[in-house]
């Protein structure tokens, strides 16, 4: 505990101070990827999450690609709410009484086709919400009793609607892709669906919005492993340019959705956090935030730099090359930013949610005054 004040105590000094944020939401709505899937990709799809994947924090495997909590976790205990239950895991008889996950794993903007890995793509999200919330009025017009298990019926208008989706969309892009402008060239289309979606939420009655923007994409172990193994296609810090410079495109797009959102909705309430520019800062400044490998895998195979092959993925024990290897854990979780190659550990996690929690980096406000000098 002491040594979180003290790392988040370096934080705030470096930035001016402005008044930290209050969310004061009776329930979250959640739409998005693994980086903020507590269980939809395991439940649904019966994915295979194994140790040591929870070993930090639930002890167990508990549905995140994490060795414990996500950035979501932290931000839902900043509010004093339960952490998320998922959609799709209904053994146990889970609460949803302050809101509900959808994120699952792999989920993209645009809908799944037979090659995606994950069919629950964002607008099946969208509908999933949507039977969600009217099976939640039917069950609530029959038994006021259920308001213990179940959001009450104005929490839908008060609640906060959360999304952190799109970083698979450029992934795969770059994949599929034979040139950077290809990628770039797709970014409107994720993201006209993605307004889409948001306009369907706010004619059903969704007002407020939380979005976070995609991360520095360029600087996960997997993506220099497989794109960065030409130095020229690196910068300064090691990460993948074009990946990075996608993202930033990406990610001004985006901002404009909240903007037209502000301009064409009055109505709606559009929170941006510039999740890049975070998660750039503590890879940039690793080591004076504590950590001391900002782009290795902690969880991996194949030592320095990048502790990652894309053969074997963390936890499991494979044949390579005649020797049986397994993809084990770093001793000291809290030293790396990177869990598996792809997810960030709980230490840096809590790092994004801290930064997040000052409001520097969420910019309601700021998009407000643009709007005005815009007008």
């Amino acid at each position: 505990m002491q040594y979180s004040l003290l790392r988040l105590a370096l934080i705030c000094s470096f930035w001016p101070a402005i008044s930290p944020m209050s969310l004061n939401y009776p329930a979250v709505f959640n739409f998005g990827d693994s980086n903020s899937d507590t269980g939809g990709l395991v439940a649904g799809k019966a994915f295979g999450l194994i140790p040591p994947n929870g070993e930090t924090y639930f002890l167990v495997p508990s549905g995140r690609f994490c060795d414990g909590r996500l950035i979501i976790d932290f931000l839902m205990e900043a509010m004093e709410l339960p952490y998320l239950n998922p959609y799709l895991d209904s053994v146990g008889s889970p609460s949803f009484q302050t809101g509900c996950n959808f994120a699952t794993g792999g989920a993209t903007i645009l809908p799944a086709n037979a090659d995606s890995m994950n069919p629950f793509s964002f607008d099946l999200q969208i509908s999933q919400f949507f039977r969600f919330k009217n099976r939640v009025f039917a069950l609530l017009s029959k038994d006021k009793e259920l308001e213990k298990y179940l959001p009450a019926e104005d929490y839908f208008k008060q609640g906060l609607y959360m999304f952190d989706i799109g970083q698979n969309d450029l992934d795969t892009a770059f994949y599929l892709s034979t040139s950077e402008e290809q990628v770039l060239a797709l970014i409107q289309k994720f993201l006209s669906r993605l307004k889409y979606g948001m306009k369907r939420l706010y004619d059903g009655g969704a007002r407020n919005f939380w979005v976070h923007n995609t991360g520095p994409l360029g600087c996960l172990p997997r993506i220099i492993a497989i794109f960065g193994k030409k130095s020229s296609n690196l910068d300064e810090l090691g990460c993948v340019i074009s990946h990075n410079r996608a993202a930033n495109i990406f990610n001004m797009k985006l901002r404009d959705i909240c903007l037209k959102f502000l301009s064409q909705l009055p109505e709606a309430n559009c929170t941006y956090v510039d999740i890049y520019s975070i998660k750039l800062n503590l890879i940039s400044n690793y080591s004076l935030y504590g950590f001391q490998q900002p782009l290795a895998a902690c969880c991996g195979y194949g030592g320095p730099p990048l502790n990652f092959d894309i053969r074997i993925a963390c936890g499991l024990t494979k044949n390579l090359d005649g020797s049986i290897v397994t993809a084990k854990a770093c001793n000291n979780t809290a030293e790396y930013i990177n869990w598996d190659g792809s997810h960030y550990t709980e230490a840096a996690n809590r790092f994004v949610a801290d930064l997040i929690l000052t409001g520097n980096y969420s910019d309601s406000r700021r998009l407000a005054n643009t709007l005005s000098f815009l007008t």
